[in-house]
């Protein structure tokens, strides 16, 4: 029998929709996985992805399932438990000189996450996703049978398991490989960067020489300066290059309140993204950087989503193909700025080559992704614009961030979808693994 479930509230990082189910925490994933309709980590995926559909389905919450199974020394090979985290990941490895082949923006997110996802970050452009670097799972699919899937073993299974959002079956383990790093420390730069023009030719000059680049873009800037923003660059540094000492615990801060609604207005995100820009005196900065620092920013802010107040906030994020004149990512920006978009936080990256995962989210191009308020009257409809031009330019969005796309706007984006609904019919005829997005999004039904 699974343990005890418990009718509790669901929401995402974004606050933002809040539906009701029943829980299960339990360091047992193989029982407490039993007749549930869904697992979910630390609950960093901003929207409805890791919600139950409705009042009567089960979630698992996986983060008692935290152990380390094996690991070897000389090739890195790791397999642990679906609910470790990166955070603790980073506790027990960094030090003695590994560090995931990939990494989110997040400490604050499990492994299980971390596959549902197909987590992707500043090494895209060299690395891929974190699908690339998955040896194998093992899964409890919805007939109640454990499944050990790879490429080798049930290839169609563990392909649309990557960036599945949780739909092909629990994952209770998960096996990939560390990489060794010569020192803990990162070597960086950045570069204060004029406008959209020049920050995508930053980050393609770029990419052939740093195997990490991310650039941040104040998205309130227009005409001329359509773009502008920082681009930062990095690699782990060579001993002789780094601090004798391994990085400091970095201390954090944490939000203490609930912003009230009008702190989140235009001219206080003008502001912010004003003096982000221009404390960047220096037009080049070269150092030594923490790598919380690099890869983290925003986990030195504990509970930092309070800051967009009682309605909550969502994240927009698309992949859109290169272009001679950027024209994509131009006309993305202005259709953001010109429709009224506020964010505090854009990011670009350069995106490489699409990854194994059946849904996996990058493809080459350019990733513009930006956080903005919920405006329950509004942003339906904000996010349907960005949406049809998205699909006019043959983008695609990240189902981990998304809250309001549509059924036919996601069908229309995406052509891998009719596999992936295949391989989901095939383990699951009966629609028994679901979430709140698998019915806003897939046509699952309650």
């Amino acid at each position: 029998m699974p343990p005890e479930a418990y009718h509790t509230s669901f929401s995402g990082w974004g606050r933002y929709p809040v539906a009701e189910g029943l829980e299960i925490k339990s360091e047992d994933l193989v029982r407490s996985t039993a007749g549930a309709a869904l697992c979910r980590g630390l609950a960093r995926s901003y929207g409805d992805s890791s919600l139950p559909a409705c009042a009567n389905d089960t979630v698992v919450d996986t983060t008692m399932a935290d152990r380390l199974l094996a690991f070897d020394q000389d090739s890195g090979l790791l397999r642990a438990e679906a609910g470790v985290s990166l955070l603790e990941l980073n506790r027990l490895f960094l030090r003695g000189g590994w560090f995931v082949p990939v990494s989110p923006g997040t400490q604050f997110v499990t492994l299980g996450g971390m596959v549902a996802s197909d987590i992707h970050g500043k090494n895209h452009h060299v690395d891929g996703c974190f699908g690339e670097h998955v040896r194998s799972l093992r899964l409890r699919v919805a007939d109640g049978r454990i499944i050990e899937c790879s490429d080798e073993q049930e290839q169609e299974l563990f392909r649309a398991t990557l960036g599945g959002m949780g739909l092909t079956g629990h994952i209770l383990e998960v096996e990939f490989r560390m990489r060794r790093i010569p020192s803990p420390w990162i070597r960086g730069e950045s570069h204060r960067i004029a406008n959209l023009d020049a920050m995508v030719a930053g980050l393609k000059e770029a990419a052939g020489a740093w195997p990490m680049t991310v650039g941040w873009v104040d998205c309130l800037a227009r005409g001329e300066s359509l773009g502008r923003g920082i681009l930062m660059k990095g690699c782990w540094a060579e001993p002789d290059e780094a601090p004798g000492t391994p990085p400091p615990t970095k201390r954090r801060f944490r939000v203490p309140f609930q912003f009230p609604g009008f702190a989140l207005c235009r001219a206080s995100m003008k502001a912010f993204n004003l003096l982000y820009y221009y404390k960047h005196i220096q037009r080049e900065k070269r150092g030594i950087v923490h790598p919380d620092a690099f890869f983290y920013p925003l986990d030195m802010l504990d509970d930092w989503n309070l800051i967009y107040g009682r309605r909550g906030f969502t994240q927009y994020q698309c992949v859109l193909p290169h272009a001679e004149d950027n024209g994509p990512a131009r006309r993305f920006l202005d259709l953001f700025t010109s429709g009224g978009g506020m964010a505090f936080l854009c990011v670009i990256k350069d995106c490489g080559p699409e990854g194994k995962g059946m849904l996996s989210f990058p493809r080459p191009g350019i990733s513009i992704a930006m956080d903005f308020p919920v405006h329950r009257e509004k942003t339906q409809g904000f996010v349907d614009r960005l949406n049809e031009l998205v699909i006019a330019e043959g983008g695609r969005i990240y189902l981990t961030k998304d809250t309001f796309t549509r059924e036919e706007h996601f069908r229309a984006m995406e052509s891998r979808l009719d596999a992936f609904n295949a391989v989901r019919r095939k383990w699951d005829p009966q629609g028994k693994l679901r979430s709140a997005q698998s019915v806003r999004l897939l046509g699952d039904t309650i």
